[in-house]
């Protein structure tokens, strides 16, 4: 990537990134960050890496033409199908390198973070796949809306922790994993789930994801004659598919990029998990980037329908891009989103998880020509949001009657 893109030395994008975190995981994080690129770049990790990817997670994941969705929007649509990754996800690219590295490092503890309960299932399953000891931190909120996933974690071995700080979502289980980092920190190994925390685990995360965008190149050559496409969507919390969507084209200036973040009752309430619309710079969970915050810098709680973009920040790469004007952010209300989900659930038999519906809903505010190619990346599928699905149909009829 070129180096106004790209992170620095120090772990910065541009302003953001950086590692701002307690004396006690001072060393810990510093390991890492003396560690992990060695680790990533060893033809160990990498035959090692890509061989589960695809024997275990079952990539590549299809590059699937949508064609009663192309039709409708006018554009030759193509959908990048990680819902049909093991676990349901992209969570499981990131889980994969992460708990390598862990055992390259001689951890023999993982923790996590979980909002939709997909990157809790996927780092699960990788603890199960590696038999290592594993322990799951989850909003009670979360816990509640995303039911089935709790019971998958357990399943799989997993002992899910449900925090009741704050409005007991994904923020609030992002800062109980940490306090419980602090407390172990010789044996733990903190899998994050998303380009968010303390350098380097936004470089981590987008490395570990990049395998998306990887094969978009290729997929879009044998279906287009070309490997770039016009426009690139995707949904955006921490902002883990969204790196892994558009790491091989940030450099591509014929490529626009678009990204939705949940606007949940819209950017002019109180409740909305619009970092990049409603943030200003500060620090969350060891990082630099632009958060939802008061005037005198305390956290404010984020809104969304949606469990997984339920993130009162943003990673610090997202931030970073955003301002340079290389990435266009659109707010999706919660509405919105119910809407596309069940658009394209009727209209290409693809039930895709509320997050990904955010990236579906941007078509609908966009405009193209006939031979545009658009890539919109499905980071997850549905099954886990039946339920909200079926609760909020309401919010969807003003844009038709499903």
């Amino acid at each position: 990537m070129k180096q106004k893109y790209s992170i620095d030395d120090n772990g910065f994008f541009g302003k953001y990134g950086g590692a701002y975190v307690p004396e006690i995981l001072y060393k810990c994080v510093h390991d890492l960050q003396d560690a992990y690129l060695p680790i990533i770049e060893s033809e160990d990790f990498k035959q090692e890496y890509h061989a589960l990817l695809k024997d275990y997670v079952g990539r590549p994941s299809p590059l699937y033409f949508a064609k009663r969705m192309s039709e409708r929007y006018g554009c030759r649509l193509y959908l990048k199908r990680e819902d049909l990754n093991h676990t349901g996800a992209h969570k499981i690219n990131n889980t994969i390198g992460q708990i390598l590295m862990a055992k390259k490092m001689g951890k023999t503890r993982i923790i996590a973070e979980t909002g939709a309960g997909q990157h809790g299932v996927a780092t699960a399953t990788v603890c199960a796949l590696m038999d290592m000891q594993c322990e799951i931190f989850m909003g009670k909120t979360d816990v509640e809306r995303q039911h089935t996933n709790v019971e998958r974690m357990k399943m799989l071995g997993a002992t899910v922790h449900p925090v009741t700080t704050g409005n007991m979502t994904l923020s609030d289980a992002c800062s109980e994993a940490i306090r419980d980092w602090c407390c172990h920190p010789r044996d733990t190994f903190y899998i994050v789930g998303s380009t968010m925390g303390p350098h380097p685990y936004p470089d981590i995360v987008a490395r570990m994801q990049s395998v998306i965008s990887e094969e978009i190149k290729w997929q879009l050559q044998e279906k287009t004659g070309r490997d770039y496409p016009d426009y690139l969507i995707a949904c955006v919390g921490g902002g883990s598919n969204a790196a892994g969507t558009i790491y091989h084209y940030i450099d591509d200036e014929r490529v626009k990029i678009y990204l939705a973040e949940a606007g949940g009752h819209g950017i002019d309430t109180d409740y909305t998990a619009a970092t990049m619309k409603c943030g200003t710079e500060g620090i969350i969970h060891g990082a630099r980037t632009l958060v939802m915050q008061t005037n005198d810098g305390q956290i404010k709680e984020a809104f969304t329908i949606s469990a997984g973009l339920d993130y009162p920040g943003i990673g610090p790469m997202h931030a970073n891009l955003a301002e340079l004007g290389r990435t266009h952010v659109e707010a999706i209300n919660d509405d919105e989103a119910i809407y596309a989900g069940y658009e394209l659930t009727r209209m290409e038999g693809i039930i895709p998880a509320i997050e990904s519906a955010h990236a579906v809903a941007l078509l609908r505010k966009m405009s193209f020509r006939p031979d545009d190619i658009v890539v919109l990346t499905v980071s997850g599928r549905g099954d886990k949001d039946v339920q909200t699905y079926l609760n909020n149909k309401q919010m969807a009829k003003e844009y038709g009657d499903f």
